[in-house]
């Protein structure tokens, strides 16, 4: 559908208003003296591009309070959009965090997710850019958005639940960001612009956030888009977001709805943020396919100085996006796919790389009462005992917030070594940039649990792959011995079980092994039988053979049917990744077109 807009004298407004209001977060439009701003063709940088430097500046502005009616309220200062956002540490964090919200989407027909870098036209400076083609956002949910602690998030599949996201994740990496989002809601088709720019709230020295924006319906009778706001509203916000967006025309700003289709929505970061040393701190150039973290990739240095370990998914995700997004979900559903640099990402499973695998169950109890069950698995690194590596990935509602997290530290760290563990721990609630846990006493109980079931399974299985079993080290505790033993065994009878193989099999989809029944027909030298037992355990081992030539014919079938499947889905994840691929591919010819024109002109 070729958009077409409702033509009218706005676009002289626009070229010669005099800055006389805008849009604020609040439902009122409340006019602004904005005299200090200038028209400038190239979007100005904010005042410092150095993120942990942004919120040092003096606006020289003289705050008072502000009443209506007799009734004292506040105003939320631009300063909070910077200390709000510093809750990221880390810049990948915040990118998963806007990939949340597309994930999210798939509840409403979101197939895939594209992050990558586009130019900003005005100064040809890098800009992040983030897609989806989701269910969009009408201009209340847009609002909701750009304002603080809004969520209409109901599902309890969905990983977003405070409001605060993304705000905090899109100032974390850059100083502004535009949106753009297009919704079929009441069987109305709308789309809406909005503007979140730390540069514009600083520059013009606010003393509150101000948010422009425009919207648009679609008006079938007419077949074009119609502005759904006052005529002065409308001018005014347009005016502010050609002069701080990207974007020099109307029509360039409103060209952007072509790539996103009849729903979705398009992010665009820009201005990013430096690093200390002046360099930008996402690296869009070593890896072409990829975006990583500058001077963050082992202090600079090369593959072939790197060890085993240096190479490992645990450590190359800190520094390369592509290796964090591969194990970001637990789960992926075969008609959702991420694309980032124009590459597919590709699902990694970190339990597929365990070899001798055990799967814990276990029921934290909070006061008496059960919280639920979470089934861990956990084993030796397929790389061990080459890499030194260890930790459990810990999920919250298919989304991963502790990346091998080492519950093992200190002078015991040696009973750990290769022991790596995957559990989804819904019962206990991230913190709000989901990088961490509440630390709550459910949360404490877990990381000791975790701990017990390394111990354990390193002292079981050491020995498989080459390690010496240490000295078993007891946990420090004030409990008598008597008492200690008593909690022990109630804890492994009430907290812990071994999962059959056959619940195994049905909740996690994996394969096991059966004992092969050769393995117990010599029964050990210190054994005692008599003449009827010697007759039963014949009886027994006939029946396991029996039983387990059964089993391997339905593995058979069983493989057979399973390859089939697995046809099936990679001919429809191949069909699914060409129609992705010529989504991006036109998204790329048009950002290319523009690019030349730009340089061009």
């Amino acid at each position: 559908m070729q958009p077409e807009y409702q033509a009218s004298s706005r676009r002289q407004d626009v070229e010669s208003i005099g800055h006389s209001g805008t849009t604020l977060l609040e439902k009122e439009h409340s006019p602004i003296d904005a005299s200090t701003l200038s028209m400038s063709p190239i979007c100005p940088a904010p005042l410092c591009r150095q993120f942990w430097r942004a919120g040092n500046y003096d606006s020289g502005l003289i705050y008072k309070s502000s009443s209506r009616n007799g009734t004292s309220f506040l105003h939320v200062h631009p300063k909070f959009l910077h200390s709000n956002a510093t809750s990221h540490k880390w810049a990948f964090g915040a990118i998963a965090e806007l990939l949340d919200n597309a994930v999210d989407e798939i509840q409403n027909g979101a197939t895939y997710a594209i992050i990558d870098k586009m130019l900003n036209p005005k100064d040809g400076t890098s800009a992040l850019l983030i897609q989806d083609d989701g269910g969009g956002m009408d201009q209340e949910a847009m609002r909701c958005c750009l304002s603080f602690g809004f969520s209409d998030k109901k599902s309890k599949s969905a990983i977003g639940q405070y409001g605060n996201g993304f705000k905090t994740s899109s100032m974390r990496l850059g100083a502004d960001v535009v949106v753009f989002s297009r919704c079929m809601k009441n069987r109305k088709l709308t789309q809406s612009v909005g503007l979140l720019s730390f540069t514009f709230l600083t520059r013009a020295g606010l003393d509150r956030i101000v948010v422009p924006m425009i919207e648009y319906e679609f008006m079938s009778a007419t077949s074009k888009w119609t502005s759904i706001c006052s005529e002065q509203h409308f001018v005014n916000n347009l005016s502010l977001l050609l002069q701080w967006s990207p974007f020099s025309t109307e029509e360039e700003l409103l060209k952007q709805f072509d790539s996103i289709g009849d729903h979705g929505t398009k992010i665009i970061i820009y201005n990013l943020w430096l690093n200390d040393e002046g360099e930008m701190e996402l690296d869009f150039y070593s890896d072409p396919e990829d975006i990583r973290i500058s001077c963050d990739a082992e202090s600079g240095k090369s593959c072939s100085r790197m060890s085993v370990s240096d190479l490992h998914l645990a450590n190359t995700l800190r520094y390369s996006l592509r290796a964090y997004l591969s194990i970001l979900y637990l789960r992926i559903p075969e008609n959702f796919c991420i694309w980032l640099c124009g590459k597919i990402v590709e699902y990694h499973n970190i339990a597929s790389d365990l070899k001798y695998r055990e799967f814990i169950l276990y029921k934290p109890q909070n006061g008496g009462c059960e919280e639920g069950s979470v089934i861990t698995s956990i084993g030796f690194l397929k790389e061990a005992p080459l890499v030194n590596i260890h930790g459990f990935n810990v999920y919250y509602k298919n989304r991963l917030i502790l990346p091998f997290w080492h519950v093992v530290v200190g002078f015991s760290v040696n009973r750990s070594r290769g022991v790596v563990g995957v559990l989804e721990a819904n019962f206990i609630k991230p913190t709000h940039n989901k990088q961490d846990f509440e630390k709550t006493p459910l949360f404490h109980k877990l990381e000791h649990r975790l701990k017990e079931m390394t111990w354990e399974y390193w002292d079981h299985h050491c020995g498989l792959i080459g390690y010496h079993a240490t000295k078993q080290l007891r946990a420090p505790s004030q409990d008598s011995p008597q008492s200690q033993k008593k909690h022990a065994t109630a804890k492994r009878k009430n907290c812990d079980h071994q999962v059959e193989p056959e619940i195994l099999k049905q909740k996690a989809g994996l394969s096991v092994n059966l004992p092969d029944p050769e393995s117990i027909q010599n029964p050990p030298a210190t054994t005692l039988t008599t003449p009827l037992e010697d007759q039963e355990m014949v009886i027994l081992l006939k029946e396991n053979k029996r039983l387990h030539a059964r089993c391997l014919e339905i593995e058979k079938k069983e493989e057979e049917f399973n390859a089939k499947v697995a046809l099936l889905r990679k001919e429809l994840k191949e069909e699914q990744r060409r129609y992705a691929r010529l989504l991006v591919q036109s998204a790329v010819l048009e950002n290319s077109k523009r690019e030349h024109t730009v340089i061009i002109v």
